[in-house]
């Protein structure tokens, strides 16, 4: 029977020590019986997954985990996006991420603030509803605006350029007045335009209205950043000699997917929230081994999110979740298949301390049934995983460690 791969991809689970944790990581402070178990019995150490240069986003780190040379291959963020959504792109166009988000609305322009990344998590159906009206209202033939999940959109631009300054992810600013986040490129000048417009157009759109009414943030802007032009990925089964999928609820994973040839079927509530369907996650990773897959690529999105917004406990919690539910059902799966390999780890560390990601290397668990050895590890954390001494420097080269029979 052929071997089976599975990659747990928890986004953002490493951190620093928090001192709403009482100066543990989230990572320590959680308790997670069933990857400590497979940490003992497998390789533990620390790989660094964005290379030194590269911004430390999902994009880069992901594509990296995927076994694919972001060096070679990244273009941007938001064209995997746009691929994902069904965007037709062309060579000559851009693509930018559009957020859906929250500012205060009391002062000047520039001296107001991002208060949500996310809008107030807006639903995928309120968006849809407001970015018809950006469109309707901002967009043209040579700007469109495309809805996507939640509070991730997409704006192509035809005939653009990626010489826009310097664009912030607005969960890097969060609390902050956007005016010195706002790109001074003479390039950027349309985009920041759109910014200041789209709040003219959703301050009093029916969906925020209704959200107001029920002490719900409205999504009242647009925040556009992850330019990027059209890109291209080898075929993950030419690659690497198997066949894999991904199961994820945001466009950025779906779209590498896409692009690498790699089935990524939908989940109902999958949310990338903490609130997702994480049973229903682990059965899709397993319908796609029981028609026929090698490897699933399963991530979850919930403790990046609750980096970002600082939420402690529920970082905590979701890293528990994710070792109650999900890892033994895969496992459960797995032992009935023969023989498997687990690689479990983060694709980058979002600290709760800064609510920003960060490039240093994350702690990985790689677990083999037909070859468990004592790793000494009792407990898989960031600084147990350094205190292996196991250090693999380049993070596209995990894959084929992972593949290595």
């Amino acid at each position: 029977m052929p071997l089976k791969y599975a990659i747990l991809l928890y986004d953002g689970m490493a951190d620093l020590p928090c001192p709403a944790l009482d100066g543990l990581t989230p990572m320590e402070k959680a308790h997670k019986p069933n990857l400590d178990a497979l940490a003992a019995l497998g390789e533990v150490g620390l790989v660094r997954t964005v290379a030194p240069g590269l911004t430390p986003g999902s994009d880069v780190a992901n594509m990296s985990v995927l076994g694919f040379d972001p060096a070679l291959y990244y273009t941007g963020r938001s064209p995997l996006e746009a691929v994902s959504i069904g965007v037709e792109m062309r060579e000559t166009d851009v693509a930018l991420r559009c957020n859906l988000v929250t500012l205060s609305t009391q002062e000047p322009f520039a001296e107001r603030r991002m208060l949500d990344y996310s809008g107030g998590d807006i639903s995928t159906e309120e968006a849809a509803e407001l970015i018809a009206a950006i469109q309707k209202n901002l967009g043209s033939d040579e700007c469109r605006f495309y809805s996507g999940v939640a509070y991730r959109h997409c704006l192509i631009v035809q005939n653009g350029t990626t010489e826009l300054g310097t664009l912030v992810p607005p969960h890097d600013i969060t609390g902050r007045a956007i005016g010195k986040y706002l790109s001074e490129s003479p390039n950027a000048v349309l985009l920041n335009d759109f910014t200041r417009r789209s709040m003219d157009v959703l301050e009093n759109h029916p969906v925020n209205l209704a959200r107001k009414a029920k002490c719900l943030l409205p999504a009242n802007a647009v925040w556009l950043w992850g330019e990027g032009q059209k890109p291209g990925l080898p075929a993950f089964s030419e690659l690497y000699g198997v066949r894999g999928s991904i199961i994820s609820a945001v466009d950025l994973l779906k779209g590498i997917g896409l692009l690498a040839g790699m089935p990524t079927p939908s989940v109902p509530g999958a949310t990338g929230y903490i609130d997702t369907n994480f049973v229903g996650k682990a059965d899709a990773a397993i319908a796609e081994w029981e028609r026929g897959q090698d490897l699933v690529y399963l991530h979850f999105e919930a403790p990046d999110e609750c980096g970002h917004r600082g939420e402690a406990d529920n970082k905590v919690r979701s890293i528990e979740i994710l070792d109650e539910i999900v890892l033994p059902r895969v496992r459960k799966y797995l032992e009935t298949q023969g023989d498997y390999k687990i690689l479990v780890l983060p694709d980058h560390p979002t600290p709760l301390v800064t609510g920003k990601h960060s490039g240093d290397p994350v702690p990985y668990v790689l677990y083999h049934k037909a070859n468990e050895r004592e790793s000494g590890v009792v407990s898989v954390t960031e600084k147990t995983a350094a205190e292996t001494g196991v250090f693999r420097p380049v993070g596209h080269e995990l894959m084929s460690a992972l593949l290595d029979n």
